[in-house]
This record gives C-alpha cells, sequence and structure tokens, in this order.
C-alpha cells in the first residue's frame, strides 16, 4: 500500500483510494511533533497520512486545516489552542459528520484557555471533550506521582479489541495521572491508571458520540509512553477500530 504524508514542507506520495488520515499537532509539552511521525513510520503501513501543525510563529493558526475537509480519521494532539473560527469550523464539521476521531493525552484540553477568553479573530470549543470524548479532564497528579496502568474489564467488545495483543500490563506512565473523572455514560474504560492514596482514574476508553461517530482517547502521550510497548500497539489498535470496525 502507498503511503503519504503531508506536512508544511510538502507532499511526498499520494494515494486517493486509501483511508485519509490527519493528525492535528499543536501542543509543546510532549514533543508529538516528533513521537507521531515516527510512530507513523513503523506502525501504520495503509492509508494516506497528513500532518497539520500550528504555525510556528502564529501558534493559534494551523497550517494546512482544510486536509481536515477530507479525513477518514481525525487524530489529535493539541493543548490549549483557540482557532481562527473558519479551522475550527472545519473541525467541527468533520464531528457533526459522525466521523472517527483519536484523542491523545492534551487533546483533553484541546481548544480551550485556563480562566481566560481568546482573543479576537479566534474562538474556542470548551465542550470538545465531552461531547467528543466523553471526558471530564479537571487537572492532573504531580508529576512525583508515579502512575500504574492497568486493565478494566470493558463493558463492549469494541473497547476491549483495543486491547488485543497487549502483554506488557500492568505497566508504568511516562506522565502525570489525568484526573478525568466521571466519563459520559457512553464511555467505555479498557484501561486505567492508580497512584497510591488516590481512587483510580480512566486512562483510555471507547465513546459513542451523540452524533453517531466513535472516539477513543487516552491520557497517554508522553514521550517515554511512546517507547514503551503498550502506547505504540494500543494507538495502532485504536486507528484500527476507528477505520474497520
Amino acid at each position: 500500500m502507498m503511503f503519504f504524508v503531508l506536512c508544511f514542507e510538502g507532499v511526498r506520495q499520494v494515494d486517493a483510494d486509501q483511508p485519509h488520515l490527519v493528525f492535528l499537532i499543536a501542543e509543546k509539552e510532549y514533543q508529538t511533533e516528533k513521537t507521531l511521525p515516527e510512530f507513523c513510520e513503523q506502525y501504520v503501513h495503509h492509508g494516506r497520512v497528513s500532518f497539520v501543525y500550528a504555525d510556528p510563529h502564529e501558534p493559534n493558526k494551523l497550517i494546512g486545516s482544510e486536509a481536515v475537509d477530507t479525513a477518514d480519521l481525525l487524530f489529535v494532539s493539541v493543548r490549549r489552542r483557540t482557532l481562527p473560527p473558519q479551522q475550527l469550523n472545519r473541525i467541527r464539521r468533520y464531528v457533526q459528520a459522525g466521523k472517527p476521531v483519536i484523542g491523545i493525552r492534551t487533546a483533553s484540553h484541546a481548544f480551550c484557555l485556563r480562566k481566560q477568553e481568546p482573543e479576537d479573530g479566534f474562538a474556542e470549543w470548551p465542550e470538545f471533550d465531552k461531547t467528543v470524548f466523553g471526558g471530564n479532564y479537571t487537572n492532573h497528579y504531580k508529576n512525583s506521582l508515579i502512575a500504574t496502568i492497568q486493565r478494566v474489564n470493558p463493558s463492549s467488545t469494541s473497547a476491549g479489541s483495543l486491547l488485543s495483543g497487549i502483554k506488557e500490563l500492568p505497566c508504568t506512565s511516562g506522565g502525570s495521572l489525568y484526573c478525568v473523572s466521571p466519563l459520559e455514560e457512553k464511555a467505555d474504560v479498557g484501561l486505567e491508571g492508580v497512584v497510591e492514596g488516590h481512587a483510580p482514574e480512566p486512562v483510555a476508553w471507547t465513546f459513542r458520540r451523540a452524533d453517531g461517530g466513535k472516539s477513543f482517547y487516552t491520557s497517554l502521550g508522553h514521550v517515554d509512553d511512546f517507547r514503551g510497548p503498550v502506547l505504540p500497539h494500543l494507538l495502532s489498535n485504536a486507528i484500527e477500530w476507528c477505520l474497520h470496525e
């Protein structure tokens, strides 16, 4: 199968018959501008892949956001960006069409600011986490608290299929544990994280949205998570589930 990468540098290869995977990358915390292309090179062998990055000079604008218009799968790694309304509306239209969405780590607070309003000419989507992922991100535990990641018995076969072939559990996470409880009713948790002295928190789950689409989210996404065996395998399974199940 042919493999296609679009970024702001240009196009490498095109095969219009393959599913189009679009990665939105706009965050400075976890180096996903490096880890996600490396993940795709190793694990994504079918389909066309586009990378849409934040403008390095205007971080609240995306370069090449028109790729979202032809996406079959949208993968979000964005942290606290407000976008020009035209760009944010592209993402809204994609979601409203019932197409699949994957989010990692900071995607739970992708398009909203903390205790401030967007500047003129920019828009936010504070309900994105709840609407798209069924999530409820509020904060995270201290980095010094090491999180143990373990299986949960999911209530659906779809969430269970995302853990297929993952044998390296329980494991530790490279980053802080996110506080996301309680989730929406239709969220189906496959992994949870535990830090000493606190109740478990969901770490990976599927969600059937009100628009009929399906979503997958995981709060994993630290550089060290990509170096381990669990997150790459989990994301590979999630892509397969989004596109083919």
